[in-house]
């Protein structure tokens, strides 16, 4: 009887000691009072004179591609941007090897960019590729205040028309 007793002290010991530590509460962090809650302003995308989705021709496209990407709130104050991306959807055209028949496809393009207007290599390959039914697709999206507050912007999508 001895023995058993001296085999389950250990075990009970581990328990009770694991059973303390998990009932530790883990200390409070408390936030300093002189904090205010910021409510970001709603903020808009525009590329020209276009803002949310629109869709437009290609010779208007291929203007659009060379403008600066702008961010105003509600009150037309400008933000800087920090960085955004860049879809292209791109339409295309396979060949079934086995049949001979062409098939159209859309394929995506995409990057992040830090500067606006696009850089050299996405104008120039914008302007000489796009074409009616393709897609333009501006998205995550994040602006600076002028008080250095980052917050997203909404996304933009410009249509090119069939």
């Amino acid at each position: 009887m001895f023995t058993v007793i001296r085999s389950l002290l250990p075990l009970t010991l581990s328990l009770l000691l694991v059973t303390a530590i998990a009932q530790n509460p883990k200390p409070v962090v408390a936030r300093p009072h002189n904090t205010q809650k910021f409510k970001p302003p709603k903020l808009t995308c525009m590329l020209g004179i276009h803002a949310d989705s629109a869709t437009v021709s290609v010779d208007e496209a291929v203007q659009l591609v060379k403008l600066p990407l702008k961010i105003t709130d509600d009150k037309k104050n400008m933000y800087t941007i920090s960085s955004y991306q860049v879809l292209y959807k791109k339409i295309g055209v396979t060949e079934n090897e086995e049949t001979g028949k062409v098939s159209p496809v859309t394929s995506n393009v995409s990057e992040l960019f830090r500067t606006t207007p696009l850089t050299k290599l996405w104008i120039n390959i914008l302007t000489e590729q796009i074409r009616e039914g393709e897609e333009l697709y501006f998205f995550d999206i994040v602006a600076k205040d002028a008080q250095g507050r980052f917050m997203f912007a909404p996304e933009l999508r410009i249509k090119i028309k069939k």
